[in-house]
């Protein structure tokens, strides 16, 4: 029998220090299952609050790595090239794990997958559910990847680079909400500014597709020349497609129709279903955006 897989929680703390105690204890206390805890790492990313004193408390069971700011993208980079377990889960401070999230994530740690996501409660500031039903995940605290195929990714701006391991095949999904997102004013995404979420996003997607053009000529385990072609395409299709929703949030409708055609070539380029440039080009006829302004979508990240 091989051994089971050794887990990585990798917590990425930046003035979050009145969330860090929770986002430690849901490591510390996952239900036991066929896998190792390796580790608990937190990166202090220049926190100036009570984070190193929450640290401090937890010194015994946590390592600590505390530095002077560098960002979202550095720390999440960082998570994988400081951790040395065979999975990494990162989690970001103000969110909290289920307790059964490494359990079950690790009965889908077998054969060809890499890369494993799930679905997330949505809380308020103070922990208390802000959605009736479970939200699908896709951001950092609801993704757990293999970490040497993470490393062929590095470094990231965002946890979207990794969905190219889904995208390749090599991915699993849990519909299961093993993890609390926590939605306040203080998270990093503005998602109060029309376009500027998705003109994060179109930028994070079109990074990862000219990565992975990069990579055709010595491509990863993980993937082909001619998967790494289609991937690239697919998050270009993305990012247009966020291009589109950013200019009619800002009621710039003619932006909107110039980012249609590129899409549509990407759309083909890709072989991904049509349907998504259809709701663009519905949208952008109609002069109303697809994707509302709202406190539950999309990634937390820097803008």
């Amino acid at each position: 029998m091989s051994a089971p897989p050794r887990i990585s929680c990798v917590i990425l703390c930046h003035n979050y220090g009145r969330y860090l105690d929770q986002a430690i204890t849901s490591c510390l206390e996952q239900e036991p299952g066929n896998f190792v805890l390796h580790e608990i790492i937190v990166i202090d990313d220049g926190s100036n609050d009570e984070t190193e004193e929450v640290c401090r408390r937890h010194e015994k069971n946590v390592k600590v790595i505390r530095r002077s700011q560098q960002g979202f993208g550095q720390t999440l980079t960082d998570a994988f090239l400081l951790s040395t377990g065979d999975w990494v889960a990162p989690l970001d401070a103000d969110d909290w794990f289920h307790p059964s999230k490494l359990r079950t994530c690790a009965e889908a740690m077998t054969g060809e997958t890499l890369f494993l996501e799930h679905w997330e409660n949505v809380v308020d500031s103070n922990g208390n559910p802000k959605l009736k039903d479970p939200h699908p995940g896709g951001n950092t605290s609801t993704l757990v990847v293999h970490r040497e195929a993470a490393l062929s990714l590095l470094p990231v701006t965002n946890e979207i680079f990794f969905h190219a391991l889904r995208e390749a095949g090599r991915g699993a999904a849990f519909t299961d909400p093993l993890t609390y997102y926590r939605v306040h004013s203080h998270s990093m995404t503005d998602r109060s500014t029309p376009g500027l979420s998705q003109d994060y996003r179109a930028e994070v997607c079109l990074g990862l597709s000219d990565r992975l053009r990069m990579m055709y000529g010595n491509p990863p385990t993980w993937a082909t020349s001619r998967q790494l072609r289609v991937i690239s395409q697919h998050f270009r299709v993305l990012a247009s497609g966020h291009r589109v929703e950013s200019a009619l949030q800002r009621k710039k409708h003619l932006p909107a129709m110039i980012f249609l055609p590129g899409m549509l070539i990407a759309t083909l380029r890709a072989r991904d279903p049509i349907a998504p440039w259809l709701r663009s080009l519905s949208s952008t006829i109609v002069g109303r955006p697809l994707v509302q302004l709202s406190t539950t979508q999309g990634e937390r990240a820097e803008p």
